[in-house]
């Protein structure tokens, strides 16, 4: 068997060595000319997701490139501590979720890749996906196509083979929040290395973790009830808005703001339930089916996982058809309750100014609990057993 993979995010070059070891040739193609070294701020990459890299042996370097993030810290917007709790659960043997910037963590999974001489071919945009009786094509803009026997896309919430394999899906989902971030290094912002602070602003939400070289890695969610436009989002100069959300917050983070570039401004989306996640000889995976808002901590886990799950099925059922079947029916519930379970927390992010009250009342008994109970092992210790073997239902 030959899989086409299309995108080289996270879930791509992860499905592609999942394959590989199960036996499986694999060919990554990539719309963008090159690497995405320079994309996006940072992410949580939570216990489960490392736990899942770890049997692919591709766990070490993504821990080294990161720093380990195991509790966060509430607060609100007056100063008030609202309670901690853990950033996930411990593996067994004591590890933790780590945060790692998203362009580190493109390059080593894409480095992990290379390594195994797993072909990446860059400048390669899907234009259109044709099968035949035994095979699945995809045509690029360039005007070249490539040939295999499944299809797998990991081309990312906005996913060009979803809009082909199913133009009537939907699409992505606001969330009424714009996401900004960036690296301070300044010591008048203190904190605990590896604890993420988290503060219910009375305008905005604002995160932030101190690196043990000193680095203040913050982001920032502001509330906008209608997504801007590409134009408003690239012309308007957001940091003397995000500023003025932050002033009278009791905390640096105005400041923390004011120091440094705020990044790039991304609306937070996730993605509606899809009617399915397979047509063909085609397949979605990662947040082409099911993308979660980052509140969560768990989007590049889940992509992962994906990755792990497919394999084995294409690995041990007979044929693709069942494969795609077996894998939608084994992720389905898990990664559209994680979109649900980050949904919620996104509004609460975007809270008024009732709703507001209520809620930093109610935080700290809600901690409290969430701290002494196992009420999240279904999100954080899930575990894949590669060796055993994957029946059909």
């Amino acid at each position: 068997m030959k899989a086409l993979i299309i995108g080289c995010g996270i879930g791509g070059p992860v499905t592609a060595m999942a394959l590989q070891r199960a036996g499986i040739d694999a060919e990554i193609y990539e719309a963008y000319t090159g690497t995405a070294d320079t994309i996006g701020s940072f992410l949580n990459i939570a216990s489960n997701g490392l736990d899942a890299l770890r049997t692919l042996g591709a766990h070490r370097e993504v821990m080294a490139a990161g720093i380990p993030t195991s509790d966060m810290v509430m607060w609100s917007g007056t100063g008030k501590r609202l309670g901690q709790v853990a950033n996930g659960m411990p593996l067994a043997d004591g590890t933790v979720s780590h945060t790692i910037m998203r362009a580190d963590l493109y390059r080593t999974l894409c480095d992990q890749a290379t390594a195994r001489k797993i072909p990446i071919v860059y400048g390669k945009r899907l234009v259109d996906v044709v099968e035949t009786a035994g095979a699945v094509v995809a045509r690029f803009a360039d005007g070249t196509e490539a040939t295999g026997d499944v299809l797998i896309a990991a081309d990312g919430i906005r996913s060009r083979t979803r809009r082909i394999v199913d133009p009537a899906a939907p699409g992505p989902r606001y969330s009424g929040l714009i996401s900004f971030g960036g690296v301070v290094r300044d010591p008048a912002f203190t904190g605990t290395p590896g604890v993420y602070n988290l503060v219910f602003g009375k305008k905005a939400f604002f995160g932030y973790t101190v690196a043990a070289s000193g680095e203040t890695w913050w982001f920032a969610n502001l509330p906008m009830a209608r997504e801007p436009s590409r134009e408003t989002l690239e012309t308007t100069d957001w940091k003397p808005i995000l500023i003025d959300a932050f002033r009278g917050d009791g905390n640096f983070s105005a400041d923390v703001v004011r120091a440094g570039d705020i990044g790039r401004p991304y609306p937070v989306h996730d993605l509606p339930p899809l009617p399915n996640w397979h047509a063909g000889r085609v397949v979605l995976i990662g947040d082409a089916a099911h993308a979660t808002s980052p509140s969560s901590g768990q989007g590049a886990s889940l992509a992962i996982e994906d990755g792990l799950i497919l394999a084995k099925c294409l690995r041990d059922l007979p044929g693709h058809a069942a494969a795609f079947r077996e894998f939608e029916r084994l992720r389905r519930e898990r990664a559209e309750r994680v979109v649900d379970y980050s949904r919620k927390i996104s509004n609460s992010k975007a809270a008024g100014p009732v709703a507001r009250v209520f809620r930093d009342l109610m935080m700290p008994l809600f901690l409290k609990k969430t701290a002494s109970s196992d009420n999240l092992t279904w999100m954080y210790r899930y575990h894949i057993d590669w060796d055993s073997p994957m029946a059909a239902a």
